[in-house]
């Protein structure tokens, strides 16, 4: 049996399975935006709430931990759930997280608003690929998860400057009111469109976690992490290197951002239609194509279209590693998917922590000029994992052949 074949009561038809995937892709944008948004508030929340910056900004760390930690656990307890009363839950969660942030009138409230949704949020994109990938059968199932994956996509790159947008506009409690009706919104939608999918076996966490000692699995799930890494040393500080490096008045870098991230949407598209065909494969070519577009950002940083060309290579692989990663590792084990969806969510965080890291050690180290070609050595890195990776896939491929 396919791991993305349909386990339904009644087989939706594909206009029914279009649209269920359509609400899950706007929904796992409102949960992930619920993410991202907040680093655009930042300045605003914390002069409301009287505490630095510093302290305010590890509300994005808090949040970001929480779901690298917690993510497989609850993921492996709750993935046997009937999953549209399971989104239902979690949207209705996140509106009230989010209303509550909105009426918050301390850190610490504002802090358990943002630690409530960070416990739902790996459960809903670890469950809505792979359900994502039943609705759409096995032949699909790659585009069904991409499509998921596009509005994932588009809250990681677009949450920051919509986050500074809203907050310019509403103010930062406002920015969190909307995100709570959208929320209810969402729940309603998923409610009236979504089919019931037939619950999955409860496993025994202990029998699915068998999942982390298959060596193919633990090395994709490692490849995630540095593909991520990469991503992130680069992504986390590109506001700072368009106004630093090419000129970009700090009033037009939200747009500058926003711009980067529609544009890299098309790699989303991209990467749903190849990653059916070799997903480590489509991981090398984009990875090559993302050192590409970052290395290229300092040199060509006066060079007009030429650098906004160099922009757009980066925007079009940044955002296609996003679904090409998460098919890839799902599709690294046979049984307990959720989980392995939900592990890299968590390889996600970890790698996103770590790029923000290493790029704020290269700034002030190397100086900001350095930060693109510190971040494609980090591809470098990624890309001599790919040959483990696949000799590691071969093995499996023949040992599944031994009698």
């Amino acid at each position: 049996m396919s791991a993305f074949e349909p386990r339904l009561g009644a087989t939706p038809t594909g206009r029914t399975a279009a649209i269920s995937v359509a609400v899950l892709a706007f929904s796992a944008f409102l949960i992930v935006t619920t993410e991202f948004l907040i680093v655009g508030l930042l300045p605003a929340l914390s002069q409301d709430l009287g505490v630095s910056i510093s302290m305010a900004g590890q509300l994005v760390t808090l949040f970001a931990f929480t779901v690298m930690l917690a993510g497989p656990f609850l993921t492996a307890a709750l993935a046997h759930l009937d999953r549209k009363r399971l989104f239902i839950t979690i949207l209705l969660v996140f509106a009230a997280a989010n209303a509550l942030a909105a009426a918050s009138t301390s850190f610490w409230v504002l802090a358990i608003a943002r630690v409530v949704p960070a416990l739902a949020l790996p459960v809903f994109w670890g469950t809505a690929s792979e359900t994502a990938g039943q609705l759409a059968g096995p032949d699909k199932a790659g585009q069904a998860i991409s499509r998921v994956y596009l509005g994932i996509s588009a809250a990681m790159l677009l949450g920051i400057p919509l986050g500074t947008v809203a907050s310019n506009a509403v103010g930062w409690r406002g920015a969190f009111w909307i995100l709570a009706a959208l929320a209810l919104l969402m729940a309603l939608a998923m409610w009236v469109w979504m089919p019931h999918v037939a619950r999955a076996a409860k496993v025994d966490f202990m029998q699915q976690a068998r999942i982390f000692k298959e060596r193919y699995f633990l090395a994709n799930v490692l490849l995630s992490v540095v593909v991520f890494t990469a991503m992130f040393t680069g992504y986390s500080y590109l506001a700072e290197l368009l106004q630093r490096v090419a000129g970009v008045p700090p009033a037009h870098t939200g747009w500058w951002l926003m711009g980067f991230g529609a544009v890299g949407l098309l790699g989303n598209w991209i990467g749903g239609r190849v990653v059916d065909r070799s997903p480590l494969r489509a991981t090398a070519l984009f990875l090559l194509l993302l050192a590409i577009g970052m290395a290229a950002i300092v040199p060509l940083a006066h060079a007009g279209l030429v650098f906004c060309l160099a922009l757009g290579v980066w925007g079009v692989a940044n955002t296609a590693l996003y679904p090409i990663s998460q098919v890839r590792v799902m599709g690294s084990v046979t049984h307990a998917q959720a989980l392995a969806g939900s592990t890299n969510v968590s390889a996600a965080n970890a790698g996103i922590g770590l790029g923000a890291v290493l790029g704020g050690l290269t700034i002030p180290g190397l100086g900001i000029e350095y930060l693109g070609y510190v971040a494609a050595g980090v591809v470098v890195v990624a890309l001599g994992l790919v040959p483990l990776v696949g000799g590691l896939a071969r093995q499996r491929a023949s040992l599944a052949r031994v009698p």
